[in-house]
């Protein structure tokens, strides 16, 4: 009997992407777990700190050179917080030559305040 190919989930960015304000209907069970990364993912001041800076840098693309010196942190620790943040689409990156440049997902952050968006004072 041939196995089938398991099933891709989205990532967590994905997940916000096609769900409703948080007001507008409870979330089920499957969802919230898909979503939680990416807002445990910002919830780490350092992370909120990162994406911070990569969207305000010139041009809204910054390198792991230029991150750096914001932080009183190893250069390997910055990386695996960019991994992160990269794992769960709030950031894309490409190489160039020994860099990585990473810009904002301004879709993600985007589906994160729509998610977040809705709510009356």
């Amino acid at each position: 009997m041939p196995k089938s190919a398991p099933a891709v989930l989205p990532s967590p960015a994905e997940t916000v992407a096609c769900c409703s304000p948080l007001t507008a209907e409870p979330l089920d069970a499957a969802t919230a777990d898909r979503i939680a990364p990416l807002l445990k993912a910002l919830a780490d001041p350092v992370r909120l700190r990162l994406v911070s800076l990569v969207a305000s840098h010139e041009d809204g693309e910054a390198c792991v050179c230029d991150l750096n010196d914001a932080f009183e942190l190893s250069q390997p620790t910055i990386s695996h917080h960019l991994k992160v943040l990269h794992q769960v689409g709030l950031l894309e990156r490409s190489k160039r030559g020994v860099w990585v440049y990473y810009r904002v997902s301004t879709t993600a952050l985007a589906d994160v305040a729509s998610l977040l968006g809705g709510v009356a004072r």
